[in-house]
């Protein structure tokens, strides 16, 4: 967390627009499955793992990742940094009440924070211009998209340059989290690794597709490689 937040700092004082993408099981799984969203991976100029099952996956290849940075962590690190700092941030996405109440949590936990603007994240594709312009204009550091996946990768990749945002950073349903819509797992279950089974049990008619059968496609893409090297000794 500590270098991720470190790595927002050097961004946001360099000025150059960038993004940031969280991976998780789900994620790595449409990673080879969307080419598009490979490529906003790919160009992304900061990527944690987010999910433990990433951060297991990973040592067991051989790959180094300290600890697993989730993204509401991040996001509301993030914001009590801001307000430490005098960052600009601003808030696209979710619903209108949800964006609304995201906004008075953050000024009501930070009450130093300077909060560029906000927006609903419900506008056509012919408003996309328009939408890009007006954060454009309102200048802020960092720019929190609550968008669900591939969308907001898609956006931040398509856009970022045009944004003219230091730090771009893809949330997902961490607005509601913060607006208190919804809870997040105990602590005991994020350190498990079973935050997914949490918001499973809270969504799952819409949950049971990215983790049942997402999470099955993930170990056996993690089996796949595995096997794969050990072909290769």
């Amino acid at each position: 967390m500590a270098q991720a937040c470190a790595r927002v700092d050097e961004l946001v004082r360099e000025r150059v627009p960038s993004y940031y993408v969280a991976i998780n099981a789900a994620k790595v799984v449409a990673y080879h499955e969307d080419t598009e969203l490979r490529d906003a991976i790919d160009e992304a100029h900061l990527v944690t793992a987010d999910g433990q099952a990433v951060v297991w996956a990973a040592r067991l290849l051989g790959h180094r990742v300290p600890e697993r940075v989730a993204g509401t962590d991040l996001m509301l690190a993030l914001l009590a940094r801001a307000a430490q700092r005098g960052y600009a941030v601003y808030f696209l996405g979710a619903t209108e009440e949800v964006v609304r109440a995201c906004v008075a949590k953050a000024r009501a936990l930070y009450p130093a924070l300077r909060i560029a603007g906000h927006r609903n994240g419900y506008f056509k594709p012919e408003e996309e211009a328009e939408v890009v312009a007006a954060i454009r204009e309102a200048g802020p550091d960092i720019l929190f998209l609550g968008f669900g996946t591939p969308a907001k990768e898609y956006f931040m990749r398509r856009h970022h340059r045009a944004l003219g945002v230091p730090f771009a950073m893809g949330v997902g349903g961490s607005f509601d989290v913060l607006a208190g819509v919804v809870a997040r797992a105990p602590r005991w279950m994020q350190r498990a690794g079973l935050e997914w089974a949490y918001r499973l049990a809270q969504e799952p008619r819409r949950m049971w597709r990215r983790y049942l059968v997402g999470n099955t496609r993930f170990m056996w893409l993690v089996a796949r490689e595995l096997l794969a090297r050990r072909g290769q000794r």
